[in-house]
């Protein structure tokens, strides 16, 4: 039983990743904003909060868009707090973003459990750090009005989980393209996307129709501010099925 991270770190993929970074198509969505070098919050609670505040911004009500962080808040008996710093997602200022990035730092509560959290209060990002989670925000909301509308987000994999992959959860999803949001210094991995191709395989098999027309596997990193694009049907057919019964533990590749 692990989760689609976990499950990643477990194995070892064959040379050059099951989905080689280097396949994917890049695309460079270049606004001429140079980015602080430093930031003083870790990198998870950054891209965490760039996550949920671009979800925010583009429509969703703040409950839906931290619905994660609402309930670790839940676990540590911190709803009441939680809810006032909810109350401050007023706009894009700083004290919104410095909510968020509180906000945020209950995830681990839910997602880890509560031994990994760490009080939230003392989550305190400066002037550097809530400028950069700022352009990355706007960043995102350009690449929505870009590459969407997104017309699902946040979504579990219920109806596609097996003995093997247990939870996961993934960003977004065009009309046609799933789509993963990274805020690394770096350009993709192969866990990453052999990430973005099990929630893929997963979706497939969820309760979800949505991802019947899905037909390209996306992410977008807005600290990079590039795309990297891949058509699924460019996948080689052992390629899904290795990682469909080795890696997820399907015994049929596809549901419907």
């Amino acid at each position: 039983m692990a989760s689609v991270t976990q499950r990643i770190k477990q194995i070892k993929q064959p040379r050059g990743g099951y989905l080689n970074p280097k396949d994917f198509t890049t695309i460079n969505l270049d606004d001429g904003i140079e980015l602080n070098c430093n930031e003083n919050i870790n990198s998870i609670l950054v891209g965490l909060a760039v996550d949920y505040m671009t979800r925010y911004m583009n429509g969703s009500s703040e409950k839906d868009a931290f619905k994660i962080s609402i309930l670790g808040a839940k676990k540590v008996g911190e709803s009441d707090y939680a809810a006032k710093l909810l109350e401050g997602l007023i706009a894009l200022d700083d004290k919104a973003i410095s909510n968020a990035c509180k906000l945020v730092g209950y995830d681990t509560c839910f997602r880890a459990g509560i031994g990994t959290y760490k009080p939230v209060q003392e989550i305190s990002p400066d002037a550097d750090t809530i400028s950069n989670i700022r352009v990355m925000i706007n960043r995102s909301l350009n690449f929505i009005d870009e590459y969407g509308p997104i017309v699902k987000d946040g979504f579990t994999f219920f109806g596609g989980y097996t003995r093997t992959v247990t939870t996961g959860d993934g960003d977004f999803l065009t009309e046609d393209t799933l789509w993963d949001f990274k805020v690394s210094k770096k350009e993709p991995t192969s866990s990453h996307t052999l990430q973005l191709l099990m929630y893929y395989l997963l979706g497939i098999h969820s309760i979800h129709p949505e991802f019947d027309s899905i037909k390209n596997l996306g992410i977008f990193n807005p600290r990079l501010n590039k795309v990297y694009l891949l058509e699924i049907s460019k996948i080689p057919k052992e390629i899904i099925e290795q990682v469909s019964s080795e890696v997820i533990g399907y015994w049929n590749i596809y549901k419907r």
